[in-house]
């Protein structure tokens, strides 16, 4: 999903359902392929020329209302001047956030007889001016918004500013704005090069230092020409608070690192991060990644209400360093095979930010090497883990065990002093992250040494619910763990009978010594499954249980199509005017895994693009047994119908249901798998 049509916005705040059997926090270290190398520094060179007004040097940082309040009466001058009160009661400010950004709805819908902008007395009785005096004291910045066409993209019609584009920033520079927002809607289809242009002709004119956002969602390839027109342009359609609209924004925005660079950045748009649609592990990931990207960071979450969580996640000022590094490289990516990511970032003083990320849904070893990501041989390097704050020494192996949805973000570096650290340690797992209620499980753990110096003293330990039975079938303990080696241990897991079918905690926790004495204790926290096998016979899809569930847009339907927003807010079924009684409506990407303990034969479904869609909409359709893709459909379209389509999933634990966006972005993509059966 976009824009509904060019002339309208709406707000999207959509919740993904998810049962996922993966970690719950970050650690873990092994030894996997290495990746290839990263590309060479000069591929992050701009390709443009660019603005030399020396603003937005590195990406601008601050605040946003639009994705907490909407249009909602409670956007006001209280508001703002709220939110700029708790920028430095929170230690925002000196975390380096500075705009507060006002979005669509603080104007009148109509103009004076002058042509002038009229703020809404309502709203903002003091005037825009007055709320620009009040953050400015605060020693922060105003930004503003409206849009590159006839009005804004608010179904109110408040003005744009075609047209009025010398009379707007002339107005917008008399009340002390410092950031402009500039939208898409309702732009009378005149190109976007002239729309854009003009307004930063008329922003320079005023001769007041404001940056220029422009945010005509990466329709016309804005990385290709805007570098000397705007400080930022966005890269994508508007964000939404949940896993699968902000991993596909991601992906989209990756490969635009060339483009980025100080005073140009790639915009893939708003931070969620506590807006409540995501876990706290997805929007650590979501942070680390924007920060990697060397993305603005604004927050779109009501700050008012903002939990503790909330606050470390915004204020990691190790993280937010990654993102302001004064360099201005993009990270860019190492290897993605399999949804496991190496994202490295060039940092100023020649260190590396690495960003470890697992797009999977149950935990995954991601590993690279200080070579892979550029960086050059040493004895030893020096490896900082930014969300835990510790720095370990590595021989080279930059690797971790990470949770599903999670991101292991590190910075490393060649350094003199990397025997002051203590080995870097990971802990891995394998196996029994799936069990049935009653039944043995094994599963196998791995204490393994990364750092150039032994481990030593090494003890592990594995706890579960109570009522659990977490059994040691070999040692947990060694005198020393050398280089490259692990302490390995199984255990039997057991869940008592008659355990519901949900996620249960299992802890696994380590201590060890550095070679000059130092205890350092680690832990992993992962989520292992009790699951009931599918009953014999075909059942329907839609009434069994899922192991987890990601989506586009809103949360994946049973026997409905996907609605994009509330939970049973879809429509009956249909396929080129077929109706289905039962099936899952979802929307790209998507991605829903289903329990099948090597017990079941085959996956069939009728698979298309939704009729709702009136002719739009491009998907594809994949069907996973474990790691092997059992079928597929290819780019299916709307005026397609229904594409039969059948999976032999002989011998999986794990069936997947996958739908791409087809290659052409999301717009419209709500896919069902009609009828969809499984035989066992």
């Amino acid at each position: 999903m976009r824009h509904p049509h060019p002339h309208t916005r709406t707000a999207r705040r959509t919740v993904v359902g998810a049962l996922t059997a993966g970690l719950l926090c970050t650690t873990g270290l092994a030894v996997p392929a290495v990746a290839a190398p990263a590309p060479a520094a000069s591929a992050q060179d701009s390709v443009t020329p660019t603005r030399a007004d020396g603003l937005a040097l590195t990406p601008p940082m601050g605040f946003n209302n639009w994705n907490s309040t909407n249009c909602r009466a409670e956007f006001d001058e209280s508001m703002v001047k709220g939110i700029a009160d708790l920028f430095v009661t929170k230690g925002l400010k000196d975390a380096g956030y500075q705009y507060v950004n006002l979005d669509d709805c603080w104007a009148l819908p109509a103009r004076d007889a002058n042509g002038r902008l009229v703020a809404d007395p309502v709203r903002f009785p003091g005037g825009i001016g007055a709320v620009a005096d009040y953050v400015h004291s605060k020693g922060l910045k105003l930004g503003i918004y409206t849009s590159a066409g006839t009005k804004t993209c608010n179904n109110a019609g408040f003005p744009g500013a075609l047209g009025h584009e010398y009379s707007d920033a002339r107005q917008f520079a008399d009340w002390g704005v410092d950031y402009l927002k500039y939208d898409n809607c309702n732009n009378q289809g005149v190109d976007a090069r002239l729309r854009y242009t003009t307004m930063r002709d008329a922003l320079k004119a005023t001769g007041r230092p404001i940056v220029y956002s422009i945010c005509e969602w990466g329709q016309n390839k804005p990385w290709e020409w805007a570098a000397d027109t705007g400080h930022l342009w966005r890269t994508t359609d508007d964000i939404s608070d949940n896993w699968g609209s902000m991993l596909s924004i991601l992906k989209q925005n990756l490969p635009l690192a060339p483009y980025a660079g100080p005073g140009h950045w790639n915009d893939p748009d708003m931070l969620e991060v506590g807006n409540g649609g995501m876990t706290d592990t997805e929007y650590r990931t979501h942070f680390s990644m924007w920060s990697v990207m060397a993305a603005p960071l604004l927050i779109g979450s009501d700050l008012r209400k903002a939990s503790e969580a909330t606050l470390d996640i915004l204020g990691n000022r190790e993280v937010i360093a990654v993102d302001q590094d004064p360099l201005g490289r993009q990270g860019a990516v190492v290897s993605s095979e399999d949804g496991r990511w190496v994202v490295a970032k060039e940092m100023k003083d020649g260190s590396r930010a690495v960003a470890l990320f697992n797009e999977t849904g149950s935990p995954q070893r991601i590993a690279t090497t200080a070579r892979a990501v550029g960086l050059p041989g040493a004895a030893a390097y020096t490896l900082r883990d930014l969300w835990q704050h510790r720095s370990y020494n590595t021989a080279g192996t930059i690797s971790a065990t990470v949770p599903a949805h999670g991101t292991v973000l590190v910075r490393v570096q060649p350094d003199r002093g990397w025997a002051a650290n203590p080995p870097a340690v990971e802990l891995g797992l394998d196996g029994g992250l799936l069990m049935e209620a009653g039944k043995p499980a094994t599963l196998t753990t791995t204490v393994t040494d990364l750092g150039r110096t032994p481990a030593t003293r090494v003890s592990v330990s594995l706890t579960g619910p109570a009522g659990w039975t977490v059994r040691p079938e070999s040692a947990v303990r060694a005198p020393a763990v050398p280089t490259g080696k692990a302490l390995i241990t199984r255990w039997t897991v057991t869940a008592p009978a008659g355990t519901s079918t949900a996620p249960y905690d299992l802890t696994l926790r380590t201590s060890h010594r550095s070679p000059g004495g130092v205890r350092v204790d680690s832990a992993l926290t992962f989520a292992a499954g009790v699951v009931v096998r599918p009953p014999a016979g075909t059942s329907y899809l839609s009434d069994l249980p899922w192991l987890s569930a990601a989506n586009g847009y809103g949360p994946v339907e049973r026997d409905t199509s996907n609605g994009e927003s509330a939970a049973g807010d879809g429509h009956p079924i249909t396929l080129g005017g077929v109706v289905y009684a039962k099936g899952l409506g979802v929307h790209a990407d998507s991605a829903v895994e289903f329990y099948t303990g090597a017990s079941c034969r085959t996956v069939t479904v009728d698979a298309g693009v939704d009729d709702e869609k009136d002719g739009r909409g491009t998907v594809a359709f994949e069907i996973w047994a474990d790691g092997r893709k059992a079928a597929a459909t290819g780019v299916l379209t709307n005026a397609m119908g229904a594409r039969p389509l059948s999976a032999d999933v002989s011998g999986a634990q794990v069936v997947r249901l996958v739908v791409t966006d087809g290659g052409d972005g999301i717009d419209s993509d709500h896919a069902d798998w009609a009828d969809a059966r499984l035989v066992c």
